[in-house]
């Protein structure tokens, strides 16, 4: 009775783009874990900031060590790193993809192209092929290819990198802005709520102990 089905391959990648409960559920739970966070509202805050950010990188696969590690760096907190990368997911991607690649396009001086975020991962995932295939090449007599990852580089990855860099800057002040406040109202509120409930208990231990000297 205590055995759990464990979960398939195709039901995790379904939850990816639509987790149990929903999205807003998801997000609530997010949210809860951030206020709950025992860690001053500034180091927190730092840590949303660096999550948020690494979410406009291209470093898919790489977003919550690079959030840890910029998190490192501006002494934010860890695990509200990793929290804040929910930043980055299905429904939002398509809209940073959009803005990095058009913006980055723009600043190299490129042609700006209407880029879906399928093209983008489709993209993502014949490199990493390419990658692995050059790899096995040193070691086995298969020939490298390195034109197709030069154009990936030059007209998706760059403009991705170069373009994420301001968006991702802007969204992450906003996201320090914004949370800073509500974080230290709600530590605040949830200091005060457990004094009330360690002076009500003493109160009632004193009555007690006043009624058996009695």
């Amino acid at each position: 009775m205590f055995k759990r089905n464990p979960r398939s391959y195709l039901r995790i990648f379904g939850e990816f783009f639509y987790p149990r409960g929903g999205w807003y559920r998801a997000g609530r739970y997010v949210l809860y874990r951030l206020r709950r966070l025992p860690d001053p509202a500034h180091r927190i805050s730092r840590g949303i900031a660096a999550g948020v950010f690494v979410t406009f990188t291209p470093l898919f696969g790489l977003h919550i060590a690079g959030a840890l590690l910029l998190a490192w760096m501006i002494r934010g907190n860890y695990l509200a790193a990793i929290l804040a990368t929910f930043v980055g997911n299905p429904l939002t991607f398509p809209l940073i993809a959009g803005i990095a690649l058009r913006f980055g396009s723009t600043l190299l001086g490129q042609p700006v192209r209407e880029v879906r975020l399928y093209q983008v991962v489709d993209s993502f995932g014949r490199a990493s092929s390419d990658i692995w295939h050059n790899f096995l090449a040193i070691f086995t007599p298969r020939e490298a290819h390195w034109d197709s990852l030069i154009v990936f580089y030059d007209r998706v990855f760059l403009p991705y990198l170069i373009g994420g860099i301001i968006p991702g800057l802007i969204a992450a002040i906003v996201a320090y802005v914004l949370s800073r406040p509500v974080i230290t109202a709600y530590q605040k509120q949830r200091v005060k709520r457990i004094r009330k409930r360690y002076e009500k208990r003493m109160a009632a231990n004193a009555a007690r102990v006043e009624e058996d000297e009695t």
